[in-house]
């Protein structure tokens, strides 16, 4: 997601819960989702939403209980109350706490039940119930990072991925928009409509969403078969339906790059949520003024790109959260390369390195960093965005474009529909280019901070080199090329040590020296006197 700042099953499949397979779980977890069923009514009466949730749960070890993450209702007066829990129309005890709810039931290791949870309540968050800007009434599903269970009964964690229906009932004049296909449309008395929305991928609650709201909708195209859909407020349908069918060039880049589109639609949504975009899966939601954002080509290539990275292929855990975030704004940047040329990577690259330099100013901490203690807010920063986004452009250089890319689509063809940390990335990329890469991923993701160089230099008539310094000032020791331009020609040092000496043969002194002309390394530099450099290296 970006933060606002100035992605054919028949309906008797899509009953059959029992038979599916979900392949993630929470580890030491004694559940594994393996589809939800949320049947949602929801009036504009008030704000208060009434909930049967079918869970389908296979228990990966003997159980005689079980818990589902949801907020109970608070003295505030939000929150859910549940009142019923069956199995196969059996009533079965449960307690509630703050957020969750404790079910007591026997189940045998590898066995499926299915639970019917009943409750209702005003979502505290989550389901961000508000009016847009035209001042009409709108529900929208904001669920990252575990706020789901504000209002679906459910793992709210990646590692748990399921498939999932919406079976959503509101007043008629509302369109619904959600994940996957919509397999049903009927009205119902009293000015009622009930749609249902099915997904056959597994997903992470994060990305299980709904839309209600007043729509314009269009269909500006099909990519290889998959429907592109725009669905915008009315009022904002000239410019929506224009600025959102960029969309359709932006999906065949990433299928052709990095592998299949996992959803059998796609839709672009103009939504009230607290997020500029939103990565749900199969159905993109994007701030109120991104109809008219002139952002909006990089806005919808980075959400675009989550449908492979977050969505399909996600991260264990958030400490890893660079996995979705790097990967999409990496992905963006190179989109935009392909697109414009390689200028604009170096522009876009270079803006981005000075977002990670003020930030870690501020903030200095590992890329991926497992310290949060849930508050995972916290990790929409710089380091997972921009400086994720750097390490795979470094990566790129470092084993060059062709393993590069094979390396991304044996990542993704690996672990889409499943989970993935930093780990499983690097043996993924070792084994596609050959290269030991322990070294690159510690020092640049577990390992806080940047380069931070001294550099110098002078010309030596009698000797006939050009005499360099680099000197490490940083807390911890980096290994990385450093590339610099002389006189136009290129040149490349390897750096690893604290003090750095080197020269190259010359003619003549050089008219001009260029550090990183290519904005290939993550550093800031500055530039001394040869001399001061030398004694300072001479006193250490």
């Amino acid at each position: 997601m970006l933060i606002i700042r100035s992605v054919r099953k028949t309906l008797a499949a899509a009953l059959t819960f029992v038979a599916l397979t979900a392949h993630a779980q929470v580890p030491g977890s004694a559940i594994d989702v393996q589809h939800y069923n949320f049947a949602l009514q929801l009036t504009d009466i008030d704000n208060t939403i009434k909930g049967q949730a079918t869970v389908a749960i296979k228990f990966v070890k003997d159980a005689t209980s079980f818990n589902l993450d949801l907020v109970k209702k608070k003295s505030t007066g939000k929150g859910m109350l549940v009142s019923a829990v069956t199995e196969n129309g059996k009533t079965l005890k449960f307690e509630q706490t703050d957020d969750a709810i404790k079910i007591y039931a026997t189940a045998k290791q590898n066995s499926i039940h299915n639970y019917k949870i009943s409750y209702a309540g005003i979502p505290a968050d989550g389901l961000i119930i508000s009016t847009n800007n035209f001042d009409h009434r709108t529900f929208f599903g904001d669920n990252w990072p575990n706020r789901a269970h504000n209002w679906l009964p459910c793992v709210d964690a990646p590692a748990d991925k399921a498939s999932v229906d919406f079976v959503v009932t509101a007043p008629d004049h509302y369109q619904v928009i959600s994940n996957g296909l919509k397999i049903k449309e009927q009205v119902l008395p009293g000015h009622l409509k009930l749609t249902h929305w099915h997904e056959a991928t597994v997903l992470p609650t994060k990305v299980m969403v709904i839309g209600v709201a007043q729509f314009a909708i269009d269909h500006p195209g099909d990519v290889n078969k998959i429907p592109v859909y725009t669905y915008v407020f009315p009022e904002s349908k000239e410019a929506g339906f224009k600025s959102y069918a960029v969309a359709k060039e932006i999906l065949p880049f990433f299928i052709n790059r990095v592998g299949p589109f996992s959803y059998e639609k796609l839709a672009n949504v103009q939504s009230k949520t607290i997020f500029g975009g939103m990565e749900n899966a199969s159905a993109i939601f994007y701030f109120e003024e991104s109809v008219t954002d002139p952002g909006i080509e990089a806005l919808m290539a980075h959400e675009i790109a989550h449908q492979w990275f977050g969505d399909g292929a996600s991260e264990k855990n958030f400490g890893h959260l660079w996995l979705s975030e790097g990967f999409a704004t990496y992905m963006t940047n190179l989109y935009l390369e392909n697109k414009y040329g390689a200028d604009t990577l170096k522009k876009r690259l270079a803006f981005d390195r000075k977002k990670v330099l003020n930030f870690e100013k501020k903030r200095l901490t590992p890329v991926v960093d497992t310290a949060v203690n849930g508050q995972y807010m916290q990790l929409l920063n710089a380091n997972s965005y921009e400086k994720g986004n750097w390490v795979l452009h470094m990566l790129r250089r470092k084993i060059g474009d062709g393993l590069f890319w094979k390396g991304v689509r044996a990542y993704y063809a690996k672990y889409k529909g499943s989970n993935a940390n930093t780990d499983d990335l690097r043996l993924i990329m070792e084994q596609t280019s050959g290269q030991d890469l322990k070294q690159f991923f510690t020092q640049w993701l577990r390992t806080p901070g940047h380069p931070s160089l001294d550099v110098a230099w002078n010309y030596n008539a009698d000797k006939g080199t050009i005499n360099f310094i680099v000197d490490q000032k940083q807390a911890t020791t980096f290994n990385f090329p450093l590339e610099y331009t002389i006189d136009g020609q290129k040149h490349t040092a390897i750096i690893k040590d604290r003090n750095n000496h080197f020269q190259i043969p010359a003619k003549a002194a050089p008219a001009d020296i260029i550090l990183d002309a290519d904005v290939n390394l993550l550093a800031d530099y500055e530039i001394k006197t040869y001399t001061d450099l030398m004694q300072k290296d001479k006193v250490k």
